[in-house]
């Protein structure tokens, strides 16, 4: 069961009722990502998530992984290109130590100077160690290719020079800016007594206030269909090739995702079949959708000896060129959509999935799907829609290359 509630100052809160398990899934999502960051701002999105995680008025850093660790919980967060989750996972019984928490590191963090150095090396670190894994960096570099004008393109984690430069009052500022209840969402999903929740939730979030604060609009970003090559001295070369797809929120994603299924999705897609199983040309060859609130894409990644890069690309254009051909028939048709419904309903049976989507779903979209309805929208695909967004995808071979590796 789902239900929604909104706070007199503008919260949000989405929850869906799973009385057949113990624990509760909390989320704290912000409307706040990479692509609402400033040039002097690069990475300060993922920044503030590290920081709210080293301690408040109340608590220490150790102290916020102590009193979640006593109670066999989890806590952890994440930032996106146009959000960032604060979560939780507990038993029932433990629902207000997770509010408690998340409440005191939302509005009571210090952000002091000696811990805000430390973090910030840390996340140095972390672009260190990403910039050393190229089958990894190849997706940050795809999008920076094919989105160059923008903050979209950015990688999430930011660049070392930004970085070093930003302080306490930037951070104070970014957050003043799109940490606010409007912009926020609290999602709720496991074994919660519905009667107590608002109770509950404004209890902790009650007082936070409403502000003038309105979250920067953003144009959508414009597609550039170019190559970009970076030379490394890896043993493989690392390519992705990105075709302009259509954005999150609408009914337009779920043909563009069975569509990923049959070409790229899995271990019996046709690009797996043909280029690694027949061929033997790659060890991992597959394709994903990335869909954003006014943009997506279509992306295929391959990893080959440098000898082998032509070909994989003559072998990939070939299957494509016949899935495009080919109208796909009732039959392999049915069975894309069982794929696609199966996988989903799989993914979706715990309470931190659950959360997450309705989360996510309610911040970016202001509305929350259920389960039944995106299985219907799934089985409701006609041969006829993937035929038109196939066209949309792959007729006129507008799209970009970025490659890593002794090129």
């Amino acid at each position: 069961m789902n239900g929604k509630i909104t706070l007199k100052n503008g919260l949000r809160i989405v929850y869906e009722k799973m009385p057949y398990v113990r624990s509760i899934s909390t989320g704290i999502w912000v409307g706040a990502g990479s692509r609402y960051e400033r040039d002097n701002e690069r990475g300060i999105s993922h920044l503030i998530e590290h920081m709210l995680f080293k301690g408040t008025e109340r608590r220490t850093g150790k102290q916020i992984a102590e009193e979640i660790d006593n109670i066999g919980g989890q806590i952890n967060a994440f930032t996106g290109k146009e959000m960032t989750c604060y979560y939780t996972k507990t038993l029932d019984n433990h629902f207000e130590t997770s509010l408690d928490l998340l409440s005191d590191m939302l509005f009571n963090s210090k952000f002091r100077k000696e811990d805000l150095d430390v973090e910030k090396n840390v996340v140095l670190e972390e672009i260190n160690l990403y910039n050393d894994s190229p089958e990894e960096l190849i997706h940050d570099v795809i999008q920076q290719t094919v989105w160059p004008e923008g903050a979209l393109g950015m990688p999430v984690l930011g660049t070392p020079e930004v970085l070093k430069a930003i302080g306490e009052a930037e951070i104070r500022d970014y957050m003043s800016r799109m940490y606010y209840p409007e912009n926020c969402v609290i999602a709720v999903a496991g074994n919660i007594d519905e009667k107590a929740l608002a109770e509950q939730v404004e209890k902790y979030f009650g007082n936070w206030p409403k502000t003038d604060s309105q979250k920067p609009c953003c144009d959508e970003t414009v597609f550039t269909p170019v190559e970009n090559k970076i030379k490394k001295d890896t043993e493989q070369v690392h390519f992705c090739v990105a075709y302009k797809s259509v954005p999150a929120g609408t009914k337009e994603v779920y043909p563009v995702m069975l569509i990923n299924n049959v070409v790229g999705g899995g271990m019996s897609s046709r690009l797996f079949q043909k280029i690694r199983e027949e061929y033997g040309l790659v060890y991992t060859i597959y394709s994903y959708p990335v869909f954003y609130n006014k943009e997506g894409l279509f992306v295929i990644y391959a990893g080959m000896n440098p000898g082998s890069l032509k070909q994989v690309i003559d072998l990939m254009d070939a299957e494509i060129a016949e899935f495009v051909k080919n109208e796909m028939d009732e039959d392999a048709l049915s069975k894309a959509k069982e794929q696609l419904k199966g996988g989903y309903l799989l993914s979706q049976e715990s309470t931190g999935a659950r959360m997450n989507a309705i989360g996510k779903s309610e911040l970016l979209y202001g509305n929350v799907r259920t389960k039944e309805e995106i299985t219907e929208e799934i089985m409701a695909i006609t041969k006829e829609d993937v035929a038109k967004f196939t066209e949309l995808l792959f007729k006129d071979k507008e799209r970009g290359f970025a490659f890593i590796g002794k090129i």
